[in-house]
């Protein structure tokens, strides 16, 4: 385990910082060759609440629930392209053929994008062969619960989401802090840039209080429940929400990869305006689908080191 530090901060309303503290982490790297290596981030278990409420809430973020997360790590930032390569070219096809090189916007250290569900189970699972651990898709709950970093003190301004900030920045965002369509505007800040295309992953350099980058815009990124229109009957416990086991990906793979149902994206993209790209903002689409904007992280139980 290594330890690293960096600055989180808050802004008001109008995208102001006005805040910003001194945090760290723990990490596990994982070297994956040739000088490419996956930083792991330590999420500490804890409870919170799911979902929103108020004024900026939706059907498909309702009812509000209360959940407990166990301790897990999670990508410090979106697979990159670099590090999608390295594992494709490295590790053998185990059901499914990748291509090495699938991003429309090219850069080793942007996010690989137009990978389908399909494809993000497959690296996975090459990467579980290659790195010997499970690596998998997070849980909605997970992925939440990794955004909103509950024990932030930047979270003080307790408001929007039935109790907590739309974003982990605060009340709202900028695009000096993420890449969305800056066209459109969230609460009253001023308009930003329209990129039209991914950035690198440490483009932007105030990650959240749990030490996680780009959880906000840039990509939206796969989760592993299949879609549901809403929270009734959601589990509290962080699980993967279905009824068969879909937390243990590797023994799953081939009842996975024939299942092209509607599944979850969490945390928007660089097209999409910053509604989206609030913390409890849900999306999907069916697992074949392979767009510019989506792309994703990876997560593993606190156990596996």
């Amino acid at each position: 385990m290594r330890r690293f530090e960096f600055e989180v901060v808050t802004v008001d309303n109008r995208g102001k910082i006005v805040r910003k503290e001194k945090r760290s982490a723990n990490f596990h790297r994982v070297n994956i060759g040739s000088e490419v290596s996956l930083d792991m981030v330590s999420i500490p278990g804890g409870t919170f609440m799911m979902g929103s409420s108020g004024e900026q809430s939706y059907d498909d973020g309702q009812p509000q629930h209360q959940v407990t997360v166990k301790p897990f790590f999670m990508g410090k930032t979106p697979i990159t392209q670099a590090q999608w390569r390295e594992v494709v070219t490295r590790v053998a096809t185990i059901e499914r053929d990748l291509d090495p090189d699938p991003s429309r916007f090219k850069g080793d250290r942007r996010p690989v994008e137009r990978v389908s569900w399909f494809d993000a189970i497959e690296f996975c699972a090459r990467l579980s062969k290659l790195i010997g651990l499970n690596y998998r898709l997070p849980s909605e709950a997970e992925w939440e619960y990794a955004c909103r970093a509950p024990f932030s003190p930047t979270l003080l301004p307790r408001l929007g989401e039935g109790g907590y900030p739309p974003f982990h920045f605060g009340e709202t965002i900028t695009t000096d802090l993420a890449n969305y369509n800056g066209n459109y505007t969230f609460a009253n800040e001023p308009k930003g840039k329209y990129r039209k295309e991914t950035t690198s992953v440490d483009e932007f350099p105030y990650p959240n209080a749990f030490g996680l980058y780009d959880m906000h815009g840039n990509v939206w990124e796969w989760c592993l429940d299949p879609w549901h229109n809403n929270y009734e009957g959601a589990p509290t416990d962080g699980s993967v929400w279905d009824d068969n086991d879909y937390q243990n990906v590797s023994k799953n793979l081939k009842q996975l990869l024939n299942k092209n149902i509607s599944t979850s994206m969490r945390g928007g993209s660089w097209g999409g305006n910053p509604n989206y790209c609030r913390a409890s903002s849900r999306s999907n689409t069916t697992r074949d689908d392979g767009y510019v904007i989506i792309g994703f992280r990876v997560a593993s139980l606190m156990h596996a080191l």
